[in-house]
């Protein structure tokens, strides 16, 4: 199976309402993608907490709907 850009932008952005994302494909077969997600929940945690909620917003669709997914996290720069 695999996801569209834009199923997994509203994924990421229904469960980091206030995150600036951004994503890219990157093998143009639905399974490969990266993403940017800048975020003050990010604030005060590590990298590992960071991705831990990216992780937690995807539930199940990471490693059944989604096969890959490079995440770069960001504390917003204001």
């Amino acid at each position: 199976m695999s996801m569209t850009k834009d199923e997994l932008f509203e994924i990421l952005a229904s469960g980091l309402p206030d995150a600036d994302i951004k994503i890219e494909d990157l093998a143009g077969d639905g399974d490969h993608y990266a993403a940017t997600i800048i975020s003050k929940e990010f604030i005060g945690l590590n990298r590992i907490q960071q991705h831990k909620l990216v992780y937690d917003a995807l539930g199940e669709k990471m490693g059944y709907t989604l096969h890959a997914l490079s995440i770069k996290t960001e504390l917003p720069k204001d």
